[in-house]
C-alpha cells in the first residue's frame, strides 16, 4: 500500500516531471514520422538525381534514375533489415511524379505530387483551426495522451495548439504559393523549372519542419508547465 500525505499519493511522479516525459516521447515520435536526418538524406537523393541527370541528358533517363535510386535505397533498406517506411513513401511519391511527368513531356510535372501534398496538409490544417479543433492538438491527443480531450478542456492548451496549427498550415501554404510561382513562371524553360523546384524541394523540405517540430515541442512542453498547477490533486 503506497504512503499517502495530505491525499496525494506521495509514490506518484511530480506533474512536470511527468510533462517532460509526455513531451519527449511526442517529440520522439512525430521526429520519426518526419523520418529524421537520415530520412532527409533518403528523400532528397533521388530528387536530387532527377535534377543532375536532366540537365545534363533529358527527361526520360532522369525519371528512370530518379526511380531507380529510390527503389535502390529501399532495397539497401530491406537488406539490412531496417524500416524501409520512410523509402517506400518517398519511392511511392516519386514513382507518381514520375508517371506524371512521362506522360506530359515536362520535367517540373514530377514535383506536382509534392506541391498537391502540401496543399492538402495546409488546407486541412487551416480548416481545423476554423472548425476550432486544431490538428496539431489532436495528433498530441493520440500520441501523448492516449486520444483523452484534455487539451480542448485546458483554454491555455487550446491556443497554443491553434497558433501552431496555423504556423504549420502558413509554411506548407507559402511552400505551395512559391512552387506555383515557380510552375508557372513564364519566363523560365521546363528545364530551369525543375532545377529551381528541385533545389526548394531539398532545402524547403525537412528543414523548416525541423525547426517547426522544436517549436512545437518547446511551445507544448511551456504551456503543460503553466498548466499543471491548475490541474486537480485528484486527477494527478
Amino acid at each position: 500500500m503506497s504512503e499517502r500525505t495530505g491525499g496525494v499519493d506521495a509514490s506518484a511522479e511530480p506533474a512536470d516531471e511527468a510533462d517532460e516525459e509526455v513531451v519527449a516521447t511526442f517529440s520522439e515520435q512525430v521526429a520519426g514520422q518526419l523520418g529524421g536526418v537520415r530520412g532527409m538524406i533518403e528523400s532528397s537523393v533521388p530528387v536530387l538525381a532527377f535534377v543532375i541527370v536532366n540537365v545534363i541528358w533529358e527527361l526520360k533517363p532522369a525519371l528512370i534514375v530518379a526511380v531507380a535510386v529510390g527503389l535502390a535505397i529501399a532495397v539497401f533498406r530491406l537488406s539490412r533489415r531496417q524500416s524501409v517506411r520512410h523509402a517506400l513513401n518517398g519511392l511511392f511519391g516519386i514513382g507518381i511524379g514520375a508517371v506524371i511527368a512521362w506522360k506530359t513531356g515536362t520535367p517540373q510535372a514530377f514535383y506536382l505530387p509534392g506541391i498537391w501534398f502540401s496543399l492538402g496538409y495546409g488546407l486541412a490544417m487551416a480548416a481545423s483551426i476554423v472548425a476550432r479543433r486544431p490538428l496539431v492538438g489532436w495528433l498530441w491527443s493520440l500520441v501523448v495522451d492516449g486520444g483523452g480531450s484534455r487539451w480542448r478542456d485546458d483554454p491555455g492548451l487550446r491556443r497554443t495548439f491553434g497558433w501552431l496549427t496555423a504556423l504549420w498550415a502558413a509554411t506548407y501554404l507559402i511552400k505551395v504559393v512559391v512552387s506555383l510561382a515557380v510552375y508557372y513562371a513564364a519566363g523560365l524553360s521546363d528545364d530551369a523549372k525543375a532545377s529551381i523546384l528541385g533545389i526548394m524541394r531539398i532545402t524547403l523540405g525537412f528543414p523548416p519542419y525541423a525547426l517547426l517540430l522544436a517549436l512545437t515541442v518547446w511551445a507544448a512542453r511551456r504551456q503543460l508547465r503553466l498548466s499543471a498547477p491548475l490541474v486537480p490533486v485528484e486527477q494527478l
